[in-house]
């Protein structure tokens, strides 16, 4: 009978810890619908707006070369451009991330054109972690905000969200 009890209990502990793994996220926003994001890359800022009204900004850290719009993979660069929000993952090495719809089109005709890939993957996301390189700029072409801020932000933003990143 111990047994069983300690099995139980034991079933009970990792069914709960994976429960609580599944979601880093659980308040809501009920604020005004964000409409659009700009990023100044200059700037190193992202402003989150409802119309032409900033509802938040924050302070962000980008790719490790950050002049210039990305063209290719391993290029260090985050792209310039209208994109938007296509994806979410809860499970993302840098606590939450949204997606970013680069390549469009004409990036994957452009680095195709030169014999190269466009790349992909990028993501507006959480904090660096102990591993990542040091440094104001230091994604594979993200942006990264804290971990605090990127859960604030994945309340606020829902998918098909337009993202104007600027030089």
């Amino acid at each position: 009978m111990r047994y069983l009890i300690a099995i139980l209990v034991m079933i009970g502990v990792f069914s709960t810890a994976s429960c609580a793994r599944k979601s880093k996220v659980m308040r809501q926003y009920d604020g005004p619908a964000v409409t659009q994001i700009v990023v100044s890359k200059s700037q190193r800022k992202m402003f989150l707006l409802h119309q032409k009204e900033v509802l938040k900004s924050y302070r962000i850290d980008l790719g490790f070369t950050p002049d210039g719009h990305k063209q290719f993979k391993g290029d260090g660069k985050t792209p310039e451009g209208r994109y938007f929000i296509n994806r979410r993952n809860p499970r993302s090495a840098f606590h939450l991330s949204l997606g970013i719809s680069y390549p469009n089109s004409a990036d994957i005709a452009y680095a195709k054109a030169s014999g190269r890939e466009a790349g992909g993957d990028i993501f507006i996301h959480g904090a660096r972690r102990a591993q990542d390189p040091k440094g104001r700029d230091w994604t594979a072409g993200c942006i990264s905000v804290s971990d605090k801020e990127i859960e604030e932000i994945w309340l606020m933003v829902q998918d098909d969200t337009v993202i104007d990143i600027l030089p």
